[in-house]
């Protein structure tokens, strides 16, 4: 049978395509009425086709399991998700703020830290966080940015409204498959693009390319990313955007820093020197001069290289104190401070557990509450209350006493969802995006981002790790 869409129910979900009276929304239409036309069998012939495309185009993801590691194809749905170009103006308008803020609130805290003083953020939360570097400060990279690439996680209320979740500031990933999820679409359902204004994303490389160029003083730098390896989860990823760009994927191993404190590549014709880095490695691991001694991944001395100019590092290290999710309560504040303006995009309402108040009302209500760790990512860690049991959530309680900085806690919205196909029947999935964000000379914003889709019935869990999946996103000219 094929799709009724009168038939489908979101619940009390606002869904991306469908109102609640199983109407199109403005610019789903035409998706709608050709998913209408495909029989069963003919939509999962359409997913197999996608998975194929995956499989031959090497579209991988690495998890670890225990001490195995484990590459698996992208897990992706053939049904995309549509977001007007007047809605997505305002959002781009609300990223740049947001990232602008975040940039000047890290310059500050490595230089005059007046935001310290003036107690918009208490000094104790900054500087005796596990991301904050000393070995950064007195540092003011090129046009004072340190988050180069910015990937700020959105997610939809009930009314439809875009909240900031988390912001990932340090080695965000993704984009690539943002990238290659468009491609797999126009290759296994072209009819789905006929008669559609969409806007383009495949400038991304070329945009990543001009604005690490723009962090260098030298004409035609050499750019390079620097990668931990082939057993690294993004692995894909790294290689991917170093093709796209026309750049180098280089190891640790295959830099030196030379006695002019200079980075230069070893290559089959001699050293080459090299003005950008864009580093794929964690700060702990990037030069074992400075950070973790016992490193193989970095390069001994490029902290220096980079302290005297000689090389830019994107992103720079130190950039992870902003990437804490109690210091991302505190990003209204930073943007009133920093900017003069009011906050274009509001965070989701949340709780500081290192506050007495709020972290009284959250050991009280921790059974309705979602509670994250501040440095966890992808989705490792937290507690989502109202599907845990009574012993995890008196856990997470003694964890929250022991160690309050480390915790805050956010009501669990009723996420957005949109048709997800599973055996060629659409059923309404939670779901998340994940705009880019680059900035050097000047602010760009991808055209959307990467859409990641909770694929468990009920599930608000969208990471890939945790057995999500992704749509294409587009952005119609409407």
């Amino acid at each position: 049978m094929p799709i009724n869409w009168k038939n489908y129910d979101s619940g009390n979900a606002w869904d991306e395509l469908v109102t609640a009276s199983g109407r199109a929304r403005n610019g789903a239409r035409a998706v709608l009425a050709q998913l209408a036309k495909e029989s069963e069998s003919e939509l999962i012939e359409r997913q197999r086709s996608a998975e194929l495309a995956i499989r031959s185009m090497g579209i991988t993801f690495t998890v670890y399991d225990g001490s195995e590691t484990i590459d698996r194809e992208w897990p992706f749905d053939i049904v995309p998700r549509i977001i007007r170009r007047k809605e997505w103006d305002e959002v781009t308008k609300g990223l740049v703020q947001r990232v602008n803020a975040l940039n000047l609130f890290i310059n500050d805290v490595y230089n005059d830290q007046n935001c310290l003083r003036d107690e918009i953020v208490p000094a104790d939360y900054v500087l005796k966080s596990k991301d904050y570097r000393a070995q950064c400060k007195g540092i003011t990279p090129p046009h004072k940015v340190w988050s180069h690439i910015c990937g700020s996680d959105l997610v939809r209320d009930g009314d439809g409204r875009f909240f900031v979740l988390e912001d990932n500031l340090r080695v965000p990933s993704g984009v690539s498959y943002m990238l290659e999820n468009r491609e797999v679409l126009k290759r296994t359902f072209p009819e789905l693009f006929r008669n559609q204004e969409i806007l383009p994303i495949d400038d991304y490389p070329a945009q990543l390319a001009a604005m690490l160029a723009s962090l260098s003083e030298r004409s035609n730098p050499e750019i390079v990313v620097l990668t931990p390896g082939i057993h690294n989860s993004a692995y894909f990823e790294h290689s991917y955007l170093a093709q796209a760009m026309g750049a180098e994927l280089v190891e640790g191993s295959d830099l030196i820093v030379g006695h002019d404190d200079c980075v230069y590549m070893r290559t089959i014709e001699g050293l080459i020197r090299v003005d950008v880095i864009y580093r794929r490695i964690d700060d702990a691991f990037l030069d074992p001069d400075v950070f973790e001694k016992e490193s193989v991944l970095g390069v001994p001395g490029l902290i220096k290289a980079w302290r005297k100019g000689n090389v830019a590092l994107a992103n720079a290290p130190g950039c992870g104190v902003a990437d804490d999710k109690v210091i991302y309560t505190y990003v209204p504040d930073l943007i009133r401070y920093y900017l003069k303006e009011e906050p274009l995009l509001n965070n989701v309402p949340s709780y500081r557990c290192v506050v007495k108040e709020e972290r009284d009302y959250v050991l009280e209500n921790i059974e309705s509450l979602v509670v994250k760790p501040a440095n966890e990512s992808g989705g490792y860690g937290m507690l989502i209350g109202p599907k845990a049991s009574k012993k995890e959530c008196d856990a997470f309680r003694r964890h929250i006493r022991a160690n309050p900085r480390n915790y805050m806690a956010q009501p669990m919205l009723t996420l957005s969802t949109a048709p997800t196909l599973f055996d060629g029947h659409a059923e309404p999935r939670h779901l998340d995006l994940r705009p880019f964000i680059l900035s050097g000379e000047s602010r760009y914003v991808t055209t959307g981002g990467l859409t990641r889709v909770a694929m468990r019935k009920g599930s608000i869990v969208v990471n890939s790790s945790q057995g999500g999946g992704s749509k294409d996103t587009w952005v119609i000219n409407q």
